[in-house]
């Protein structure tokens, strides 16, 4: 049990971990420079401190070769404050780091010079330098990528299509149509006749089916590595005779996960494959979503279910400490703010959208009721980073939902992006 428990800690901050770079991801990209004025500075673990600000200060050095003196001030600026930062360094932390430093956009003609250092999940490989007016993040973006894939193929002897299942993401390739004769004969053809040209057309079908899908799949890049199945769905006999017969490529052929029924063999017979092969799948990423959704689902529908949602009623169920898992959409962009009187001290404390580019802090927050004085925010938290907090102090577990498939929208649509499977029904 204790072995078990360990992993489950495990995989939920490795869930939260992910969730935080995205989100560091998604502001990083919101910003933007007047000129040539942001530095994008990637470290690999590799590499020396020293050998770092020695390329920084030759950097600083030939600034003096920008035309403009507000580009080449802006540009000295994020330098020193990047070397400022890099002292408190002896080497680069196990994976590496990405600074990011300059005079970003604020509105109003004005910049607030910002430095940002992000530790990434994964080893960065390569040293690099760049001043231009948004941040470059590619390569961070690029370890937000599945590093694993299944294939994905259903087929009937009408049609087929394939695609890839990528973490929660259901991603179609293509497909194509058979010219297989119906059952019945037309007039003038025996029976064995038409039943052997039957069987040809089907095996051509076949055929070009696992060629097409074959080249689709061998297509991904690192497909050694990334591709660790193949789901084949449709009806019987249809799927069993093409997953035995020498349709596909070897390599693909060997990698069969499970034969399942699907009665679906279009782009939405991917779903149908997806949700029939959930026990094959368990320990993937859309299988253990689709799954807690089913359960909070279960619980809703019920006279008197143990489920809750919104964030009034889950944040009650939460400090009861009735919450078995706490479901929160990944799409989730919202801050708990508390606010105070600079005057009498009264406090308030309330939950806000968080809008692109814009911060609290240069928000006006109004006047205190009590005594119409300024209010001040004295603390701003994302709420999934909250109601985390909140959900640890009573052992609750965390998934957090992607919207990548339809459960998962419907969490952010329907339910605001916060619900919860209760230990026992509360009614609050």
């Amino acid at each position: 049990m204790a072995g078990e428990y360990s992993q489950n800690e495990v995989e939920k901050d490795e869930a939260r971990k992910r969730y935080e770079f995205k989100k560091a991801l998604e502001r990083l990209e919101e910003k933007e420079g007047s000129g040539t004025e942001l530095i994008s500075l990637y470290i690999p673990p590799d590499k020396q401190i020293y050998d770092v600000t020695a390329h920084l200060r030759d950097e600083y050095g030939q600034c003096a070769n920008i035309k403009s003196k507000q580009t080449r001030t802006n540009v000295q600026s994020a330098i020193s404050s990047i070397l400022a930062r890099l002292k408190y360094y002896k080497a680069p932390p196990e994976n590496g780091m990405a600074v990011f430093c300059g005079a970003v956009n604020i509105g109003g003609d004005k910049t607030d010079l910002e430095s940002i250092i992000v530790e990434p999940p994964e080893p960065i490989r390569t040293y690099s330098y760049r001043c231009s007016s948004s941040f470059e993040l590619e390569t961070l973006k690029d370890m937000l990528d599945d590093k694993f894939v299944y294939g994905l193929l259903v087929i009937d002897r009408r049609e087929a299509h394939w695609g890839f299942l990528r973490g929660t993401r259901i991603e179609s390739l293509g497909g194509t149509h058979s010219t297989v004769p119906g059952k019945q004969r037309k007039g003038g053809q025996s029976s064995i006749r038409f039943e052997r040209l039957r069987l040809i057309a089907i095996h051509d079908f076949y055929t070009k089916v696992g060629e097409r899908a074959s080249e689709a799949f061998l297509a991904e890049p690192n497909f050694f590595d990334k591709f660790k199945g193949l789901l084949i769905g449709g009806p019987m006999p249809t799927k069993e005779e093409f997953a035995e017969g020498d349709f596909l490529h070897h390599e693909i052929k060997r990698r069969i996960v499970g034969l399942f029924d699907a009665s679906y063999t279009n782009e939405f017979g991917l779903k149908e494959l997806v949700d029939n092969a959930q026990d094959a799948l368990r320990g993937v990423d859309i299988a253990d979503e689709k799954w807690e959704m089913a359960r909070f689902f279960k619980e809703l529908v019920k006279d008197n279910g143990a489920a809750a949602y919104g964030e009034d009623s889950v944040r009650a169920n939460l400090e009861a400490g009735a919450v078995d898992t706490l479901l929160l959409s990944e799409k989730l962009r919202k801050a708990r703010l508390t606010i105070t009187c600079g005057n009498c001290g009264a406090q308030e404390v309330k939950t806000m959208q968080i809008e692109a580019g814009k911060k609290f802090k240069d928000l006006p927050l109004g006047r205190c009721p009590n005594c119409q004085s300024s209010l001040i925010l004295e603390k701003e938290e994302d709420i999934i980073d909250e109601l985390t907090a909140l959900a640890d102090m009573s052992n609750t577990r965390v998934e957090i939902i992607s919207d990548d498939f339809e459960e998962g929208g419907m969490l952010m649509s329907a339910f605001g992006g916060i619900a919860a499977v209760l230990r026992y029904p509360t009614g609050l």
